[in-house]
């Protein structure tokens, strides 16, 4: 640990450079825009660090830029990197009827609806106990379990 202290005391430009690349990898293993910012500040960083700027000075410079970075580009970056759902075809099943194979039962948690051709899990959004043989129309899906309700 102190041969790490040494090299950022020596070289702070290293520092910064672990800095984006670490703030570069964390971005990579998460979903959404979350780091990246902050690999921006601390290249922006390594300026006054190779300069020879105190330490505070550079802090100082990291924060603002990775501020600045957040607020301008991020309104951006989300419209442009908008993440749109992709409809599949089990959402073909909303509004369809179906029959109750097996009682539906939210406390229980049991329950089956044959609809378009499928068998599925089954819950009720009432919270009403269907019995096998209801005729019922799916209102919602979740996951794989449709949410039904009698007509």
């Amino acid at each position: 640990m102190e041969g790490f202290v040494a090299l950022i005391m020596e070289n702070p430009v290293i520092f910064w450079l672990i800095v984006a690349v670490a703030s570069g990898v964390v971005e990579a293993l998460t979903a959404g825009l979350v780091s990246i910012w902050f690999s921006a500040g601390a290249l922006i960083a390594m300026l006054p660090a190779a300069l020879g700027a105190s330490f505070n000075f550079q802090i100082a410079v990291f924060i603002a830029a990775s501020a600045a970075a957040l607020f301008f580009t991020r309104p951006f970056l989300k419209r442009v990197l908008r993440v749109k759902k992709t409809p599949t075809n089990a959402d073909q099943v909303i509004g369809m009827r179906g029959v109750v194979v097996s009682p539906v039962d939210n406390i229980r948690g049991g329950g089956r609806v044959l609809a378009n051709g499928l068998e599925w899990e089954a819950r009720t959004l009432s919270g009403t106990r269907l019995e096998e043989g209801e005729v019922v129309v799916v209102k919602e899906l979740r996951g794989v379990t449709l949410f039904v309700e009698k007509i």
